[in-house]
């Protein structure tokens, strides 16, 4: 049910008068309508059981697409917007520059390239290794196809001008008339292409055959057949080349979504993890980072993709890693760090990125493979640390890993102000303590005399206060 405000006068539903039922002979009847509505008069029951109790007009359902009542109380219906309700101001998504995307493809468009088509069809193993798998697929099937085509064509050829095909020579009179062919059973094109098949892939049913009459037959013969040989072996060295290479293998290597900055041994460093799926480890595991950002030179020039190489490590054990489970590498911003000037505020407003490498060796194919992500400046928390994913069950006996909490993260309490800051506030806090300790220890007799001079008093509030 839909209600209607309409311009009804309020002033007899105002006055609680008694309502008269028709008459009937049965006083029981006549009952004041007030009863139902005094309780509740706002109530949805009472204004339907009363309808003339409120200024209200009950109207049968309207379908969806009128709404409302125009000037002249007809329903109009609804016009339709224009505007996606989608959009809102604002709501854009803001486009990061990165050079390498999440899933280590690089973000590199080429163009104005000189014989471009001439250089690539020159490393043509290369060329194909890197096509997609659907024009991989269709040059194999069209290598075999064509050839066939080709081969047979150059046998109807030879069969043609030897003479097999005419009518005297034709395979079933070829007893009567004591013609020797090129090729036995041979009556036309599509016998060519089958002997051309059987050719090239040895196939040898035994009914086609070639004979010593022809040496241009024998010859081609020996060439298809090493031309099957040569073409089967590059094309199975495509595919193979294709299934093997690293970028399979890099699919089930693992990069943290997101960076962390934080404290660890009063320094603050920079960390991420990297993790594998397999069981089949990376053998002599290296991981390299280098950050991309803007410099500008003495001379004024400025270089948008300036590459700075940073110094990781995972514990103590440097860049070569024993890989094994998921492991947090670790940047320490230091003064040779080139995030050393960067607070947290900075962090966000800086535009850069850092791209991670994972390298290594398959240990079941012993082909090296690459894996490859990055973080831009809104994807590196400030103030967080990685939850541990490696555990001892007891029950199995073993370490096992939740790769559920791979990318979980604990907020900590980290300074927020940057690495150089915060060494120059450890350095004002330790020519607190070390002067004081000094001067305390060089004057043992005012102590052990009970007399304090104000420097002395100043200096142990100094190592009071908290820092």
């Amino acid at each position: 049910m839909r209600f209607n405000f309409s311009s009804h006068s309020a002033a007899p539903a105002a006055t609680a008068t008694p309502a008269t039922a028709p008459t009937n002979g049965n006083e029981k009847a006549t009952q004041p309508l007030k009863r139902g509505i005094e309780t509740d008069p706002d109530s949805l029951d009472s204004v339907i059981s009363n309808p003339q109790s409120y200024p209200i007009t009950i109207v049968p359902n309207r379908p969806a697409s009128f709404y409302g009542v125009a000037p002249n109380g007809k329903a109009f219906q609804r016009q339709p917007s224009c505007r996606s309700r989608n959009f809102r101001p604002g709501s854009m998504r803001r486009v990061r520059r990165r050079a390498v995307f999440k899933n280590g493809d690089c973000n590199v468009v080429q163009k104005h390239l000189q014989r471009r088509r001439v250089r690539f069809l020159q490393d043509m193993y290369t060329t194909m290794v890197d096509w997609q798998w659907r024009w991989t697929l269709l040059a194999f099937a069209l290598s075999f196809i064509l050839s066939w085509l080709f081969f047979a064509l150059i046998w109807w050829l030879i069969i043609y001008t030897h003479g097999d095909l005419e009518e005297l020579h034709m395979p079933d009179n070829q007893e009567e008339s004591g013609w020797a062919p090129c090729v036995s059973a041979i009556d036309g094109f599509t016998s060519c292409f089958l002997f051309s098949i059987e050719t090239q892939h040895t196939i040898g049913y035994g009914v086609r055959t070639t004979s010593p009459e022809c040496p241009e037959a024998i010859f081609m013969m020996c060439f298809q057949s090493i031309y099957g040989v040569m073409s089967s072996a590059f094309m199975a060295g495509i595919v193979f080349a294709k299934m093997t290479r690293a970028k399979q293998r890099a699919q089930t290597l693992l990069f943290s979504k997101q960076a962390v900055i934080c404290q660890r041994d009063g320094c603050l460093s920079l960390m991420f993890r990297v993790g594998d799926m397999r069981k089949s480890h990376i053998i002599g595991a290296g991981v390299r980072a280098q950050l991309i950002r803007t410099k500008s030179t003495k001379e004024g020039e400025v270089m948008t993709q300036y590459f700075t190489e940073l110094e990781i490590g995972s514990d103590d054990s440097g860049s070569d890693l024993f890989f094994i489970w998921p492991m947090i590498i670790e940047h320490k911003i230091d003064e040779n760090s080139p995030l050393y000037n960067l607070n947290a505020t900075d962090m966000l407003q800086d535009r850069f990125e850092i791209v991670v490498i994972l390298e290594g060796t398959v240990e079941s194919t012993g082909q090296s493979t690459q894996a490859r992500s990055s973080y831009i400046n809104t994807e590196i928390l400030w103030g967080h640390r990685f939850d541990p994913v490696v555990l001892y069950n007891k029950d199995l006996q073993a370490y096992e890993i939740d790769y559920g909490r791979f990318n979980e993260t604990t907020q900590v309490d980290t300074p927020l102000c940057s690495a150089r800051e915060l060494n120059e506030i450890y350095k004002i806090q330790e020519g607190f303590r070390t002067p004081a300790s000094r001067t305390i220890r060089s004057r043992p007799s005012s102590s052990s005399s009970g007399y304090q001079s104000p420097q002395d008093r100043r200096l142990r509030w100094q190592l009071s206060v908290p820092l």
